[in-house]
């Protein structure tokens, strides 16, 4: 096994492709390729036998590792500083057609751990099993692109009730007079963060009641009404901005 010495340079490392392995593909030092991640480095990337990449792996190790026909080997782990520091959960309900696409590719691209999607009153979208695989593959291929340690868990769709119930956080709404997410964040924040985000048309005023006697608390992302795919983005570059924003605070001077 190679030493952290003999590890390429970190700017070396982040010139490297990645791949994102389920846990069933390692045994012990060894990976499994899929044929279609066997085609993809050999066919599409053409490297050969001895050419290394990076594995990431569903807990958040990041490894080197070397291609050796149709299996992979771990070499050494590679730690990178690409997660938030603190799991971001974004619950977000269901905008019409292929919208909600973007909202996993871009979410996953700004850190989000988990991503829930919902079923509230006015969303129209009733997703089948092979349409939620399109969006963990799609989670998948983003944490590839963007250098993320870990892919985030994509759940089944569940409804607003069922979502709500899990957890505690902040509910986006529309009113401009609720306190902005912004000032929200600049408090004390837990061991996790949870935004909700609504469907076209926003929460129902039954659904905001609910939230609100959930323990969620209602927050506005500014004076303008944001379309269903636009308010998740706009929440989680706000909460990924204010949790790296403190992490170099935390960092000590060179």
């Amino acid at each position: 096994m190679l030493s952290h010495r003999n590890l390429p340079q970190r700017q070396n490392l982040s010139r490297l492709q990645r791949i994102a392995i389920a846990p069933e593909q390692r045994q012990q030092q060894q990976i499994q390729l899929t044929p279609a991640q066997h085609h993809y480095l050999t066919r599409v990337l053409r490297l050969r036998t001895g050419d290394r990449f990076l594995v990431l792996e569903s807990l958040g190790d990041r490894w080197l590792a070397e291609l050796a026909g149709n299996c992979a080997q771990l070499l050494e782990l590679a730690p990178a500083e690409t997660e938030l520091s603190t799991a971001v959960t974004l619950l977000a309900a269901l905008p019409k057609g292929s919208g909600f696409e973007q909202v996993v590719q871009q979410a996953t691209e700004l850190g989000v751990t988990q991503i829930m999607p919902l079923m509230s009153d006015r969303t129209l979208l009733k997703p089948s099993p092979q349409k939620v695989e399109r969006w963990r593959r799609i989670a998948q291929e983003a944490a590839e692109q963007s250098q993320r340690q870990q892919v985030p868990i994509l759940t089944d769709p569940v409804t607003f009730e069922q979502g709500i119930a899990t957890r505690q956080g902040w509910l986006c709404v529309t009113e401009p007079e609720a306190e902005h997410l912004w000032n929200c964040l600049q408090g004390e924040l837990g061991a996790e963060i949870a935004i909700a985000t609504g469907p076209e048309g926003g929460w129902t005023e039954a659904e905001v009641l609910q939230a609100v006697a959930a323990g969620w608390q209602p927050v506005s992302l500014g004076q303008r009404i944001l379309r269903a795919v636009t308010a998740p983005i706009v929440g989680l570059s706000l909460v990924a901005a204010r949790l790296e924003l403190a992490q170099t605070a935390k960092r000590p001077e060179t």
